[in-house]
């Protein structure tokens, strides 16, 4: 769509229409909201009042575009607002193209979701982007039209308004830190109009953007180094992040943001109930910083909160920080002014595959005691894999204790996750390899990185049979933590790295593609024969996903705590809420172990039925069990 050409008003591009008369309902909200959007808004902009006219006519304006269906979910919501934090979410991660072509494919193939427990679905970035410069989608030339390959926006309205009827959640993401080089508003900024390059982070000179390069840090340093790109229309420099042809926007100026805002309320008027924030911590620039985390992203974050509270309340945030927890957790905000309410749990992914590659937990004990000290509001998304590569971001000061080095250890796991250190089987591949730092990334779907794909290869039986087990292992690990389980689409499968983005010239350089494989459908069909490692992964995580739904120890207000096992290789974490504790024991180790537990209370292994002691527990390398005392079932029992 391309936006209006600006005229003398500072206040935005894009013309809004007339409001529709007061709504009791909306107005309410703004009337419960609107007092501290407005301190905030003023706060940052300078007291712009014709700015925060229009914002609020935008968003009224917005309101009156929202559907009757839209609104009603918003009031069911309204009813149960913690309705994301239970134990009932299971969400899938995936490509439209690799797993269905389109977005109507989705719909087609939704039955098969509905199959794999699925009810929070998030679709990668599918808004229009440039064939080759669009960093997986992440450089969007339109927020209001679907890339034409994928389908038409009439074609997400109807997928959400399907998932709606079956009680599946549908998430997007929204790119706000940038704009792809190829948007209107950068292509009026290339012809030169002022108003449309104060959008963005123009310079005459090298002169200042020398100055940033001294403070902030670079994302990719061996792909795209430096965070400026020099634009010839206009002989000027302008800020550019990630890569060249991703534009960095200025949130200091307030057209930016009440556009911007109305884009992400266009796309939850199309029906998504989650909007991914994709890369939050990078919204605000400032001279002298590292343009990472600064205040004034939280207030925009609790701005974007405010709207959606006032406009489209059953609409939930998600952040994307990728950082260590000490910059993630703020995103959240506070109890009384909340920003995001679900972040990734970054760290403790990273930690888990750590923990896979050196068989000794201790680690991810110390990453999941920090996490289990947090309030329970603070909900995360686990997940074994996402669509981007693994960092190394580890808690080595911790590890000093253990006398590793930051540099050898990581290469050691990355080593290790490659299938290049003596004995693994695990098959991943490096992500923007830096040698002279030894800062490299990892890739590989779960199941490659388990073993899975080197077995078959080998044909080898025995290892086959550990490496599924492992990849299950894992899995109950991921679901046995409070918060969202995310899979990767395909991981359900145990789907293998998909090598022939080698021969795809415009992904051969982005090792990332390694696991963004297509979804092998014929893969797919032997899922109900639970002797192929398809079969057996399958119905194990439908276990898992089952068993999480049916029992109230798993909600997301029970108490966690770390049980000790007394291995160093063996991972023990408990809960206890409303009458149900859980013990649930991880062997990472390479033998199999016995564990002894000194805990109370008469337990049966959650997955047989069967009644278990807490003496010498026999667990096999790569096992786990999930013990279970009901005590309100003793009670009834006793009497």
């Amino acid at each position: 769509m391309m936006m209006k050409k600006a005229g003398k008003t500072p206040v935005s591009a894009g013309a809004a229409r007339p409001a529709d008369c007061a709504d009791g309902e909306f107005d309410a909200r703004l009337a419960a909201h609107g007092d501290e959007l407005r301190s905030l808004y003023l706060s940052l902009y300078h007291g712009d009042e014709a700015a925060w006219d229009y914002f609020v006519s935008m968003l009224r304006r917005s309101w009156s575009e929202r559907s009757e269906s839209l609104r009603a979910l918003d009031r069911g919501r309204l009813q149960d607002p913690e309705w994301y934090r239970g134990h009932s979410l299971t969400g899938m991660l995936m490509y439209v193209d690799a797993f269905a072509g389109t977005i109507s494919g989705i719909l087609r193939k939704l039955d098969y979701i509905r199959d794999c427990g699925v009810n929070y679905l998030h679709l990668m970035p599918l808004l229009e982007s440039p064939e080759g410069r669009s960093d997986g989608g992440y450089a969007v030339s339109d927020f209001r039209r679907v890339q034409p390959s994928l389908g038409r926006m009439e074609d997400l309205e109807a997928l959400a308004a399907e998932c709606h009827t079956h009680g599946i959640a549908l998430c997007l993401d929204f790119v706000m830190n940038h704009t792809s080089e190829d948007h209107p508003w950068a292509m009026y900024a290339k012809a030169g109009d002022p108003a449309y390059q104060a959008r963005y982070f123009f310079y005459d000179s090298w002169e200042i953007p020398s100055r940033f390069e001294e403070t902030v840090p670079q994302v990719f340093p061996t792909t795209a180094p430096g965070n400026f790109s020099w634009c010839p229309e206009v002989s000027k420099v302008v800020m550019t992040t990630f890569y060249p042809y991703q534009w960095d926007l200025n949130y200091a100026n307030p057209v930016v943001f009440n556009d911007m805002t109305d884009n992400l309320l266009y796309l939850c008027n199309r029906g998504v109930d989650v909007i991914r924030l994709d890369a939050v911590p990078y919204i605000w620039k400032e001279l002298g910083t590292s343009c990472r985390n600064l205040p004034q992203v939280h207030t925009l974050t609790r701005m974007l909160r405010l709207v959606c509270e006032i406009v489209c309340p059953g609409t939930l945030l998600l952040g994307e920080v990728v950082m260590e927890p000490s910059r993630v957790v703020p995103y959240f905000g506070t109890p009384e002014k909340p920003e995001c309410h679900l972040l990734y749990n970054v760290t403790t992914m990273a930690s888990t595959w750590h923990t896979v590659a050196t068989k000794d937990v201790r680690l991810l004990q110390h990453q999941l005691r920090q996490v289990f000290a947090l309030p329970g509001s603070c909900t995360f998304l686990n997940y074994l894999r996402c669509h981007d590569d693994i960092g190394w971001g580890l808690d080595y000061d911790f590890l000093a204790g253990f006398g590793m080095d930051q540099v050898s250890h990581k290469r050691f796991l990355n080593d290790y996750l490659t299938g290049k250190w003596p004995g693994s089987p695990a098959r991943g591949e490096l992500y923007n390899d830096d040698p002279r730092l030894g800062d490299a990334r990892l890739c590989g779907t779960t199941a490659s990185l388990c073993g899975v794909e080197s077995a078959r290869y080998e044909r080898d039986e025995v290892k086959l049979d550990w490496a599924l087990r492992l990849d299950i292992m894992l899995h109950a690990y991921m679901f046995t933590l409070s918060g969202v389980p995310v899979l990767y689409s395909g991981d359900e499968l145990a789907q293998e790295n998909d090598y022939s983005y080698h021969n795809n010239p415009l992904k051969a350089a982005d090792s990332r593609y390694l696991h963004r494989g297509r979804l092998n459908w014929q893969a797919a069909e032997l899922r109900e024969n639970r002797e192929t490692p398809e079969g057996r992964i399958f119905h194990a995580l439908r276990t898992l996903e089952t068993l999480r739904a049916e029992h109230r120890v798993f909600d997301s207000r029970a108490d966690l705590w770390l049980t000790e096992t007394g291995d160093t290789g063996v991972l023990g974490i408990g809960r206890y809420h409303d009458g149900e504790k859980l013990l649930a024991l991880f062997n990472f180790s390479e033998g199999e172990r016995h564990i002894s537990l000194a805990e109370e209370g008469s337990f049966r292994n959650l997955l047989t039925g069967e009644a278990v002691s807490l003496e010498n527990l026999p667990l096999p390398s790569g096992g786990f069990l999930w013990l279970l005392c009901d005590f309100d079932e003793r009670t009834e029992l006793e009497k």
